[in-house]
């Protein structure tokens, strides 16, 4: 009965084409100040359809006073037929506090949300996997249309911005990510709206900006963000060998930790120093565009010899600053924050091809050893490497196969998780038989101290 009408010739949307008259039962509250009261009364029987409130006012054929309000009832109460009632609202007819008339409602385009609209649209026959998934990012709506809904993309992309406030354009991609060109971006068609990519995306209490045609990015990986974040300290050095625009890097840096990022895209590069410029964390991020195999041992070597810090001193709220006739304020002492001379994490998120960068850690540290426990303190970096790999409901092949190449790019037996500070994280499933997973893993004495022939070189 509240179903929008249907067109499955429609390929132009019509908005007006979708308008529906229903004829209800309404319970008219003869005193408007036990409206509240009437409700509860009726809470059974009371029409309960999401984004349509009951309380309604009177239409002119069920009250000359317009300041009432009128209830509707669900549709198995009929205006003209007692024995429909339910006992309650026979009460309250009795006790004259309600009358029972009918009401005419009229349902439009702006009442049906997007599903609602497409479903009438589109033929049964493709119901089953009508497009409702989509990426944001920023003020566009990312889609990924398989071949059968091509036909209605304009349509679809039409009432996607028509049900969500905040998306101005809407893009269908129309090649895999990373299918000719090594920046994971794509190409698209702009199927509504102007073709803007210049985004900007609010995660983790910062602000990114850039341009979406030109750099890698994906709404869906920020709770994956959060989660690895978490796992940095104040004041410790973390190496984002692949940055991107910064979702690691600069979240990160506004924690006071150091952060070397670096990207191979320039566009990504040019993001990332005004985004930790926006942000307001310049002074812990030291970008970089270079190929990520020498950027790993690069950044080790020239870690080794920086000597930055950084004097932090709180902030001062503004109650305090403006506050009248109040004690001298005392200031909090600076907090001194140096640069260590050792990484505690190296973070490389390029799932495709991660695991092929490990090499580059053989040798790492060759000649430093006293720098590392058990000569001092310090630990050897967290390695957290993204992959691909196949599905199954345990993941225990997964993390052999992980594992087991890990074990071949380092030349070193890398155990399955269940062994200290060695775990593989489950993601997100990527496709049907497809999942991304985290490889995170102490970087082994035997691996960053070896003098591999040739392992300066590879770096």
């Amino acid at each position: 009965m509240f179903r929008p009408p249907i067109n499955r010739a429609m390929r132009i949307l019509d908005r007006a084409f979708f308008q529906k008259d229903i004829s209800l039962a309404a319970a008219c509250v003869l005193d408007s100040k036990k409206i509240a009261t009437c409700r509860e009364d009726l809470h059974n029987d009371i029409l309960k359809l999401e984004r349509l409130p009951p309380i309604r006012p009177v239409q002119s054929n069920i009250s000359g006073d317009k300041s009432t309000k009128c209830l509707l009832l669900n549709p198995r109460t009929k205006t003209d037929d007692e024995s429909s009632w339910s006992p309650k609202l026979q009460d309250l007819v009795k006790a004259r506090q309600v009358l029972v008339a009918p009401y005419h409602l009229r349902l439009d385009y702006s009442y049906w949300t997007y599903y609602d609209i497409v479903s009438a649209i589109i033929p049964e026959t493709k119901h089953d996997e009508i497009p409702v998934g989509f990426s944001v990012v920023g003020h566009v709506a990312h889609l990924n249309l398989r071949d059968q809904y091509l036909p209605y993309k304009t349509l679809i992309a039409s009432v996607l911005i028509d049900k969500n406030p905040t998306i101005y354009t809407v893009i269908n991609k129309t090649d895999d990510v990373g299918e000719e060109n090594e920046f994971r971006t794509f190409k698209y068609e702009v199927l509504a709206g102007p073709d803007d990519m210049n985004v900007e995306v609010k995660e983790q209490d910062c602000i990114f900006n850039f341009d979406y045609s030109k750099v890698y990015w994906n709404s869906r990986l920020n709770t994956e963000h959060h989660r690895l974040i978490t796992k940095f300290h104040p004041g410790e050095a973390v190496c984002d060998v692949m940055a991107g625009v910064g979702p690691f890097a600069v979240p990160a840096a506004k924690k006071k930790v150091w952060i070397w990022a670096n990207d191979l895209n320039p566009e990504c590069y040019k993001s990332l120093v005004a985004n930790a410029n926006k942000n307001k964390v310049t002074p812990f991020i030291r970008p970089s565009c270079s190929d990520g195999h020498s950027f790993i041992r690069t950044s080790a070597s020239h870690l080794l010899k920086s000597n930055r810090q950084y004097n932090f001193r709180p902030k001062i709220s503004r109650t305090a600053r403006t506050a009248k006739n109040q004690k001298p304020i005392h200031h909090a002492p600076v907090e001194i924050f140096k640069e260590p001379k050792t990484f505690s994490h190296y973070v490389l998120n390029l799932p495709a091809s991660a695991l092929t960068f490990l090499p580059a850690f053989i040798g790492l540290y060759a000649g430093h050893e006293r720098r590392f426990y058990p000569h001092t303190n310090v630990k050897l970096p967290m390695i957290h490497v993204y992959c691909f790999s196949t599905k199954s409901d345990d993941n225990k092949v997964e993390e052999a196969k992980i594992c087991a190449e890990i074990s071949e790019q380092l030349g070193y037996e890398i155990k399955a998780p269940g062994e200290e500070e060695m775990e593989i994280w489950d993601v997100r499933d990527v496709a049907p038989q497809k999942r991304m997973f985290c490889a995170s893993f102490r970087l082994p004495g035997e691996v960053a101290f070896r003098e591999a022939e040739g392992s300066r070189e590879r770096g």
